[in-house]
């Protein structure tokens, strides 16, 4: 059973390094089973689903990506991946809710569309968020559309995303009325709604945790609904307490020689020194680990793995996140 079965978009945040882009294409895959079709979206213009997938670099226009993760023998869903751009988006929107088509082109060509964003960072990303939200919530203005069960959005970093999706607020300086504001408005009803949640990713080091808190209280104060947070890259825990704390170079010595190696002085004080700093390391992990538990929302891990990330990787942490209850 999913944790988040009412909610249609899935915001995952997280701090820079951290493995945001990963973790939004892992829960893609893993939403996409039993036929349901997903839609992976980008607003940061780094092209990252592309580089992920192996893909020519995406256009703005919902593109067939792959197929999501198999599932109990039946048909696994499709997910659609969109790489959206404020320019675009603006134009989509004048020609779909005042026909300017030609015009709207002009004006892209003149360099309107580049200077009105430039001005009011603001209306950027009511146009960035209202194609999302146009894709949660399709209608009959974009006939022929796909209509999606899930939409993940591969969202900006956790010191931006209030900021991001509490687009209403940011426009109340520029726009008192109006259609953009009225749109504003509208969006926010989904963004504030069960309908989404908002996840944050981070690592097992003091700074990526401290921001995952702030960022969540941050989303509290603004209304914003709290999603779970997923602990990336973590480290394998293959030694156990009472090896963690033999550091006794007579004694690593001694396990060399009894596996027929020879017991140099340079190999054991090497094997010492990289025994006591990754005891060090899985301290400070564990300390983290509880600070995290502490935040009082659902939490998910997925490993560090050695060989990097490819399409294979993606479906492994895909099938780790849905066992663990969060697709």
């Amino acid at each position: 059973m999913s944790d988040w079965p009412r909610v249609r978009l899935h915001v995952v945040t997280g701090k820079g390094g951290t493995g945001k882009s990963t973790v939004s294409a892992a829960l893609a895959l893993a939403l996409a089973t039993k036929g349901k079709n997903v839609l992976l979206c980008e607003v940061e213009g780094r092209q990252g689903i592309a580089r992920m997938f192996d893909v020519d670099p995406l256009p703005y226009t919902e593109r067939r990506l792959t197929t999501g993760l198999p599932l109990d023998d039946e048909r696994p869903g499709v997910v659609h991946a969109l790489h959206i751009d404020a320019e675009s988006a603006l134009l989509e929107y004048l020609a779909m809710y005042y026909k300017l088509g030609r015009a709207g082109r002009a004006l892209d060509k003149v360099g309107v569309v580049e200077f009105a964003t430039t001005i009011a960072p603001g209306v950027r990303d009511v146009l960035l968020t209202g194609k999302v939200f146009e894709a949660v919530q399709r209608n009959s203005r974009n006939k022929g559309a796909i209509e999606y069960d899930a939409v993940v959005l591969d969202a900006p970093p956790t010191g931006r995303i209030t900021q991001f999706l509490n687009v209403s607020n940011e426009l109340a300086g520029l726009a008192k009325v109006g259609p953009v504001r009225s749109q504003a408005d509208t969006m926010m009803t989904l963004f504030r709604s069960p309908r989404t949640a908002v996840h944050l990713v981070t690592v097992l080091e003091e700074m990526p945790v401290q921001e995952t808190a702030d960022g969540i209280a941050d989303l509290h104060d603004n209304d914003l609904p709290v999603g779970g947070v997923v602990v990336n890259l973590v480290r394998p825990q293959e030694l156990t307490r009472d090896q963690l704390a033999s550091t006794d170079p007579a004694v690593v010595a001694a396990d060399l020689k009894g596996v027929g190696l020879d017991p140099a002085e340079s190999l054991v004080d090497g094997l010492v020194a990289e025994g006591r700093e990754h005891a060090e390391r899985r301290a400070l992990e564990h300390d983290q680990r509880a600070l995290v538990g502490a935040l009082g929302v659902p939490t998910y891990e997925l490993p560090r793995l050695a060989r990097g990330v490819d399409l294979g990787a993606l479906y492994e942490l895909a099938g780790l996140l849905r066992a663990q209850g969060m697709a």
